[in-house]
């Protein structure tokens, strides 16, 4: 949801994991024969065995039956336990069946904000991509579905709705990587969050701090109002240095090799006047909840920051630090302001199409990958569901899933030991738990909403109970008080979703359309319906129609196992497969290299983590490693000249002194092509050859 800038040094160490080639996805052989429902639910038996069980009365279910405040929740999986099976299709995902042979010298799997981002830029780069989507829509989560009603048409979210700094050129990844395609994706702003919660209706004024301050006085009173602001003032003074290095470094300066030390270099003045920064490395990626405990103490502020934390997967407890830092540095500057992208969600991957074809790339819609090919330890290429190969020169890359990737990588007897450990890691790492939706369309006459002034809205039912929990935390988005392209006039669309804590094992033994099955979607989105009863007291009245997204559903629609809101692997420790930096730091996200020279990952289970700001830097950082050095710097200057806002994305001199000492180990051994044979002295692509402006362009 909400875009999230790193601490440079600690963002540039992160890239030291890139001499660590353990790490990955991998897969079950297809053709599968049909069989039923999947009932992978895992337990331990009574001899301590694990043992399948079709009972879903499990370790994952148990934790969402009584939840508590200070309870961390994540899901477990054995993915090699999962027996060979369809999944069943909905009508409107398309039967994969489409995709055409060819040869490409990057292959991206998956259209998502992450796959696109790094699709993208690899084609400014100068690399022939094409990018392969299971669905028939582009932009993975961030995609809008349309119903006909009456002669009108609706069209509603399915993913993410909340967005800061998309109005204008800001600290959000996803924005800079429109401003570097020279793309533009029309809004409209709002500047608050609205809260329903037990004690009634308040509102968090994004870009005003005094507005904020007023809040704690209003919420917190007379004697706990001060505190709160001591404490929050305290909070944001201890956080100072990492909230500054938002600003001395972007992800988007970041690759997983040597040449990092160069496209980083413009941040070395910040380092020396706060050397400090070294000493936070570690707090960077810790438990959040620690700092919180430190010096927070007041119920409504420490409420406040676990909601800012939320969307990330985890309140504080769980949540990396980093995950508070660009809130306190951008969330309070009076420029700050939620978009409502219009036309919907969607139009944030078709922007990004846009950029892709722009320079070159190429998609595929409906062109469902099977299996990555893999020849002698190296990835080039991919089968596609309708049998078509399509191969690789340079690298795969997957922007599925890690529990669906490992699904495209079937097990081979005689493949390295790194791949296997890797597989068996990857596949049981934790995950969020999937996500129930109601999608309404109402009759807007008569209807007064003079009482809130924004589009998005968290209603909490019980601040006791885990903020993970689906039937405690949702929330309630209605784009169209702002965009009125959505629904015809007079009417509103309103998105109602869960938190990413809904057990998915109850679901998976149920049949879609059966009488069993409708119920339980009732029973569970009743919460849904009484959030937005909040706000709209008559909603039920209004209703001209309504569709319920089970997690079986939002499995099937958004290409996602067991419809999972991502990756959960809690702060404060480091992840399986998270490279040398997890040696030495709690880095809680595996590597986006994988043990397979050629394969990379990218989306919202590597790092930077959950939200489409840092799924599209993750694809950033994922091209910006596939290319030489030469061309990350001068795309970095190039984009340093868009906007005041990016001066600080420059490497400068600096990058100019360490590029002929990094640039032979760029790209890195594993991905280099017979072009980059011997590494040293290899002329890079030209990716600006297609720019007409090019030889007005200075570079160092």
């Amino acid at each position: 949801m909400i875009g999230r800038n790193y601490s440079i040094a600690a963002t540039a160490l992160t890239l030291l994991a890139t001499f660590s080639t353990n790490h990955a996805f991998v897969p079950a052989h297809r053709p599968r024969p049909l069989a039923p429902r999947l009932h992978s639910t895992v337990e331990e038996s009574t001899n301590g065995e694990t043992a399948t069980t079709e009972m879903p009365k499990n370790a994952n279910v148990a934790q969402t039956e009584s939840t508590s405040r200070d309870k961390v929740m994540t899901f477990s999986y054995d993915m090699s336990l999962e027996p060979k099976y369809e999944k069943p299709t909905y009508p409107g995902t398309g039967n994969g069946l489409s995709g055409d042979s060819g040869e490409y010298d990057i292959v991206v799997i998956g259209s998502g904000m992450g796959g696109l981002a790094c699709g993208a830029l690899s084609a400014k780069y100068g690399s022939r991509v094409l990018v392969l989507e299971s669905h028939i829509k582009v932009g993975g989560s961030a995609h809008t579905f349309s119903r006909m009603h009456n002669g009108g048409k609706y069209s509603f979210e399915v993913g993410p709705s909340i967005f800061e700094g998309l109005d204008r050129p800001s600290l959000n990844p996803l924005r800079m990587i429109f401003d570097i395609l020279e793309e533009t994706m029309p809004v409209k702003t709002y500047k608050g969050l609205g809260y329903w919660t037990p004690s009634g209706y308040w509102r968090f004024p994004i870009g005003s701090r005094e507005g904020f301050e007023k809040l704690l006085m209003e919420q917190c009173g007379e004697v706990d109002g001060p505190k709160a602001i001591a404490e929050w003032k305290a909070l944001r003074e201890r956080l100072r240095t990492l909230g500054g290095s938002t600003q001395a470094v972007a992800l988007l300066n970041l690759r997983q090799d040597a040449g990092f030390l160069a496209t980083t270099a413009g941040s070395l003045p910040f380092v020396l006047q706060n050397p400090d920064v070294f000493a936070d490395l570690s707090l960077t990626f810790d438990d959040l909840s620690k700092t919180v405990d430190e010096f927070v103490t007041v119920p409504f502020l420490r409420n406040f920051i676990d909601t800012m934390c939320i969307f990330c997967g985890f309140p504080a407890k769980g949540a990396m630090t980093a995950h508070l830092l660009y809130i306190l540095e951008r969330f309070f500057e009076e420029t700050a302001a939620f978009s409502v992208p219009i036309g919907g969600t969607c139009e944030l991957g078709n922007t990004l199409q846009r950029g892709l074809e722009k320079y070159g790339g190429k998609l595929q819609l409906n062109a469902h990958v099977d299996e990555i090919l893999i020849e002698n330890g190296r990835a080039v290429g991919v089968r596609l569901k309708n049998g078509n190969v399509v191969k690789a020169r340079k690298a795969v890359v997957s922007n599925a899933t890690p529990f669906d990737t490992v699904k495209l990588m079937p097990k081979k007897e005689d493949e390295p030991k790194k791949l296997t450990n890797w597989r068996d890691q990857i596949g049981k790492l934790p995950r969020h738990g999937a996500i129930s939706h109601l999608f309404l369309a109402i009759d807007a006459e008569g209807l007064d909403l003079s009482h809130i002034d924004d589009p998005a809205h968290l209603v909490v039912q019980d601040w006791d109970r885990s903020l993970q929990d689906s039937q405690n935390l949702c929330s309630f988005f209605i784009p169209s008080i702002l965009d009125k392209t959505l629904c015809p006039p007079g009417k509103h669309v309103i998105h109602v979703y869960s938190s990413g804590g809904e057990p998915y094992e109850p679901w998976e033994k149920l049949t879609p359309g059966t009488e069993e099955y409708e119920a339980y979607k009732k029973e569970r989105v009743e919460v849904l319906w009484r959030a937005v009863e909040r706000c709209i007291p008559d909603v039920r009245d209004r209703v001209e129609f309504s569709i319920i997204g089970s997690p079986l559903a939002h499995e099937a629609f958004l290409r996602r196992d067991r419809g999972t809101y991502g990756l959960a692997w809690a702060a404060g420790t480091s992840a399986p497969q998270s490279g040398i930096l997890g040696n030495f730091l709690p880095f809680p996200f595996p590597n986006l290299k994988t043990p397979v020279d050629g394969l990379l990952r990218c989306g919202d289970s590597c790092f930077p983590g959950i939200g489409t700001p840092s799924a599209a830097a993750s694809g950033a950082i994922a091209a910006n490693t596939m290319t030489h050095v030469d061309n990350h710097l001068k795309m970095l200057s190039e984009a340093s000249k868009k906007d005041p806002m990016y001066k600080f994305l420059d490497a400068g001199i600096m990058g100019q002194v360490y590029k002929p000492l990094v640039q032979g180990f760029t790209p890195s051994p594993e991905l280099r092509t017979d072009q980059f044979v011997s590494g040293a002295g290899v002329s890079p692509v030209d990716y600006t050859a297609m720019d007409p402006e090019v030889s007005k362009r200075v570079d160092l």
